[in-house]
């Protein structure tokens, strides 16, 4: 519609009528119902008994609505960003914005292009982009040469899904309608760089402009292939969680991550036992932290790994040893969860997590942890209460 309002220079009101506003629900839904019965019975041969059976329908008062194929061939799986979303003119109106609006026409001056051949450029960019080595690992030509091995196993992977679909083998000639946004060459390199852990899907369909069913088919199925030709990708520490943070990399080599954790929260003055105590705690406790999130992994998928899946891509927001650390802080009573997830740089969420997978454990040892005699309302308080280098505590006898 914004390119259809760029066109004609005309200004396109959108009344959506939220469900129980209005009379017209009524009508739309006495309409939509008569389709249904008119096409019940009758067999879909081509789309032009689509067409007729819309164009026959009429209501008991008249209405009906005119219908005629539209032979156009457009690519499936687009998806409007957040950005271009917010650079279109649309003026909501004060009763139920979201619903109804208006969109006007752009001019040169408002700098926003309409999605369409604009879009498709902007795509074919940021592929470039996603093809530089140093998020791929490899030459452009390594890329290509793998594109190329991958290529003939693509064309039978993407045949025996449409002979499932349709239930048997083809009847006529392969159609040109619904034609597809990535290539395979562009899904194998989505899948390489999802892989070596760059950025997320979400980063992904943010920057190519596509939906995440799309992309997450792309990396799903090409992912099967990798494995089944033992190509192996190695991780990056390069990790970009929007995609300002991947376009300021390839300029100037600037990255952006999580804060470094504070040293101060394994003070002993907060843990309340020496850095050397806390290590020999910490190393107690991995094997069976890694069994009980093992454990629950199993349980959730249901069975062992299969090739193809994700299996846990992206690293935790919060690694094993901090989560122990945040356990013990917890049970010391120093503060709120809150304040543990802002000093963690985390949400409340992880940090109940952490808590949930490490307090067990703790009990199952007989691993009795101190409470605390100060309590702190903010993270800045209680890394201020820490002496920098201070071995020094009330409690030098090992947590057990």
């Amino acid at each position: 519609m914004a390119a259809f309002a760029a066109e004609a220079g005309l200004s396109i009101t959108v009344c959506h009528f939220p469900p129980g506003t209005s009379k017209w629900n009524k009508i739309e839904h006495r309409l939509f119902s008569h389709i249904t019965m008119n096409w019940r019975g009758r067999p879909l041969t081509s789309h032009q008994v689509v067409v007729n059976t819309i164009a026959s329908t009429r209501t008991r008062t008249g209405l009906r609505v005119e219908a005629e194929l539209d032979t156009g061939s457009y690519p499936t799986g687009v998806a409007v960003s957040k950005a271009h979303l917010q650079s279109l003119p649309i003026e909501r109106h004060d009763r139920h914005g979201d619903w109804n609006y208006t969109i006007r026409p752009q001019t040169a001056d408002t700098g926003g292009g309409v999605v369409g051949t604009a879009g498709m450029r902007t795509r074919v960019q940021a592929l470039a982009l996603l093809s530089d080595p140093r998020l791929t690992g490899m030459t452009r030509r390594e890329l290509d040469d793998l594109a190329a091995r991958l290529a003939p196993a693509q064309a039978a992977q993407a045949e025996e899904r449409l002979f499932r679909q349709r239930g048997g083998r083809r009847r006529k000639a392969k159609g040109a309608h619904g034609r597809p946004l990535l290539t395979d060459a562009d899904r194998v390199l989505i899948t390489v760089v999802y892989l070596r852990q760059v950025c997320s899907q979400k980063v992904l369909c943010e920057l190519l402009a596509i939906n995440p069913m799309t992309i997450g088919q792309a990396v799903r199925q090409t992912r099967k292939l990798i494995d089944q030709h033992r190509v192996t990708l190695t991780t990056t520490s390069l990790g970009f969680a929007t995609v300002q943070d991947l376009h300021n990399y390839l300029q100037d080599g600037t990255t952006v991550g999580r804060p470094p954790l504070p040293e101060a929260l394994s003070d002993p003055a907060l843990t309340g036992m020496s850095h050397h105590d806390l290590q020999q705690l910490i190393e107690r406790l991995a094997l069976p932290h890694a069994a009980v999130i093992e454990k629950r992994r199993h349980h959730q998928r249901g069975g062992d790994r299969t090739p193809g899946t994700r299996r846990g891509v992206f690293k935790q927001k919060l690694p094993d040893t901090e989560r122990i650390l945040a356990t013990v802080l917890h049970q010391r009573r120093l503060c709120t969860r809150e304040v543990l997830a802002e000093a963690f740089s985390v949400s409340r969420g992880t940090i109940s997590n952490a808590i949930a997978e490490v307090a067990p454990l703790l009990d199952n040892a007989a691993i009795t942890i101190e409470p605390a005699d100060t309590r702190f309302r903010t993270a800045t308080d209680m890394i201020a209460s820490t002496t920098s280098g201070s071995e020094t505590t009330g409690a030098d006898q090992p947590p057990c």
